[in-house]
């Protein structure tokens, strides 16, 4: 990744060119819903922003409030999604920065598990593995659904219970 691009967290500044990235990154505009319903609702836990060297926002990352239990009590959880980088700033390490700057930070604020939906490949090189979410009950339960464990790897034992996203992921695909 270049020494230009910065990693912080979203401001209200960045509110407009993080929707217009959505909006340009993905082919409809479900993800770009996703993140303003994620805000609205109150279920965003960590926005983070890669802007290059005139501050211009080239990727961010959102990580959203889940409820999840194990032996029916509460572990401190979120999902990854969505993920976006402006075409001309792929594959420059930008998404990887994003990402394991935020389950950094998210490990230091206490939180137990990430969640995401997605590619294996991709996603494995971050920790995240179907076996880690096997068991949990959720309607994206499958080889796509993984978790990754933040706090120095330990997986909780016991029971899995849900392990439900915020409301919002239950919109997609939805009309507005």
């Amino acid at each position: 990744m270049s020494d230009t691009i910065e990693i912080r967290p979203a401001r209200g500044e960045d509110v407009a060119a993080i929707d217009g990235l959505f909006l340009r990154t993905f082919p409809a505009p479900e993800e770009a819903r996703l993140v303003r319903d994620l805000c609205i609702d109150g279920d965003m836990v960590l926005m983070l922003v890669a802007t290059e060297e005139y501050g211009t926002v080239v990727g961010s990352v959102a990580f959203s409030r889940m409820a999840v239990e194990v032996n029916a009590k509460s572990v401190p959880s979120v999902a990854l999604a969505p993920v976006a980088v402006e075409r001309d700033y792929r594959r420059q390490g930008i998404a990887e920065a994003l990402i394991q700057a935020g389950l950094e930070r998210l490990e230091q604020e206490g939180v137990v598990l990430c969640f995401v939906l997605g590619e294996p490949d991709y996603y494995g090189r971050f920790g995240f593995a179907a076996d880690v979410a096997s068991g949990f009950e959720s309607p994206y339960a499958g080889d796509y659904f993984m978790a990754t464990p933040l706090q120095g790897g330990l997986i909780p034992c016991g029971v899995r219970g849900r392990a439900d996203h915020a409301g919002a992921f239950a919109r997609l695909g939805q009309a507005e």
